[in-house]
């Protein structure tokens, strides 16, 4: 199960997409492999990760910035986000 998945799992950070008018499908989590690969952070119950969640809505691209909980074992994820910015798509006339 990716990181993704496990915060959708929860209410808060779905409440957060829709603050932003942002799908589900259209959220990335930036270096989840690298995060999910690290043989060291396997071993260990809970662990704390800084994260950049990027997400697409009709005005542009939305940067979360925070820290990510997670038990891969339990099968839990929680974002504490610390802020964000917007990025806007240029207007074509």
């Amino acid at each position: 199960m990716n990181i993704k998945e496990l915060l959708l799992n929860g209410k808060s950070f779905s409440e957060l997409l829709k603050q932003f008018s942002i799908e589900a499908d259209d959220v990335k989590i930036q270096d989840e492999d690298v995060i999910l690969s690290d043989q060291i952070l396997k071993h260990q119950e809970v662990v704390r990760e800084s994260i950049c969640i990027e997400g697409k809505n009709k005005e542009g691209i939305v940067n979360f910035f925070g820290t990510l909980h997670y038990n891969l074992l339990s099968k839990l994820a929680v974002f504490e986000m610390q802020g964000f910015e917007k990025i806007t798509s240029p207007q074509v006339c």
